[in-house]
């Protein structure tokens, strides 16, 4: 699963409709499950010992179509959850979640995705001297991310509803500190649903077939990207890190931009990294004057939905001197909110594969 990423919160602003405030609509629920710690990296087997356990509570906003983007996207919910979950490991102990959220709609609103985003509290992290068998965990604090597929029944009766479904719930602190091998448990949950003002549900609004096909010509960003990480070696220090990207998006429709740029990237984990190696390995193949610096160019895709978006993109290290760190193909996921017409924030995770590098906090401009 693809690293995740740090703490968010989804904030949407308050709304007119016909010179009214629009009323808001609101839902619980709340999941038990059990699963199993999947086993994506051999280095911690020996963490899998039994199926942990655990709750999702979640608190919902429902969406019936007052705005044009719950339209787009079958009239979605967004929220906040909280989860608890029992590794059932004397090593990784317990964890507590907080995440912002989205519910996704289908086959006639039966089955229900949901993306979860946010931070999680370990409770037995790493500690070289009481709890070094703990490798997945570096720090107390991780980036967390859950997956939800449900079947989804609501208002059953007087508001009360029933899900059934699978969850995948990850963390990690994407390598902010070491180690940092992390954990994805496969769970399959169950539970129950309540509905507020139940029986005053409006109606959904219909969706425009009319609608008018929206592109934009081409535009231009610049960003700044920073942050701190480690150079994976456990017992490394944290060091900053500078990534400048230029990139050019394309707007297709009112969900879809396309993307491709290209970035430079400056890690003085990296640079820590080869000393150690030439000083660790003085026989090895790293002589200690390696260049540290990257760049990197890029393809992704941008989901929007309203200000907030959802960022994927694929890169490849053009320049990489130094090959013996990570791999050459990365990816990025995060989230970036719209500030004004120029400027957008967001926080993203560049990985490798199932190995995260950093987790990058960036200031763009869009021309």
């Amino acid at each position: 699963m693809k690293k995740s990423l740090l703490a968010l919160l989804l904030i949407f602003s308050t709304v007119s409709y016909a010179q009214e405030e629009i009323k808001k609509y609101y839902a619980f629920d709340a999941n038990y499950f059990y699963g199993s710690i999947m086993e994506h990296n051999p280095d911690i087997a020996h963490l899998i010992t039994g199926h942990p356990t655990g709750v999702i509570l979640s608190f919902n906003r429902k969406t019936y179509g007052l705005e044009a983007w719950e339209r787009r996207y079958n009239y979605p919910d967004f929220g906040y959850s909280f989860t608890y979950q029992d590794m059932k490991n004397q090593y990784l102990g317990e964890n507590y979640g907080l995440y912002a959220h989205f519910n996704f709609y289908f086959l006639k609103r039966n089955l229900m995705f949901r993306i979860g985003q946010g931070i999680a509290y370990a409770t037995k992290p790493y500690n070289s001297e009481s709890n070094y068998i703990n490798n997945a965990y570096g720090s107390r604090l991780l980036s967390s991310t859950y997956l939800m597929g449900n079947y989804h029944k609501q208002n059953i009766y007087k508001g009360l509803g029933v899900q059934a479904g699978i969850s995948i719930i990850h963390y990690s602190n994407a390598d902010f500190k070491s180690p940092n091998n992390s954990t994805n448990t496969f769970t399959f949950n169950f539970g129950l649903n309540y509905h507020l003002d139940y029986e005053n549900i409006p109606d959904y609004v219909e969706k425009d077939s009319k609608e008018k096909r929206y592109t934009e010509p081409i535009h231009y960003n610049f960003v700044v990207r920073s942050g701190i990480n480690t150079t994976g070696v456990i017992g490394s220090k944290q060091y900053p890190f500078l990534t400048l990207t230029g990139f050019a998006d394309k707007v297709i429709n009112k969900k879809s931009t396309l993307q491709a740029g290209a970035e430079l990237f400056f890690s003085k984990a990296l640079e820590e990294f080869i000393y150690f190696q030439s000083v660790a390995f003085p026989q090895g193949i790293t002589e200690g004057d390696e260049d540290a610096k990257r760049v990197g160019v890029f393809i992704g895709h941008q989901l929007t939905f309203n200000k907030m978006s959802l960022v994927t993109q694929v890169g490849y290290y053009a320049y990489y001197p130094y090959d013996n760190y990570v791999e050459r193909l990365y990816n990025r996921l995060g989230l970036r909110r719209k500030i004004n017409e120029h400027w957008w924030a967001s926080a993203t995770v560049r990985s490798h594969a199932a190995n995260a590098e950093a987790v990058e906090f960036s200031i763009g401009y869009r021309l």
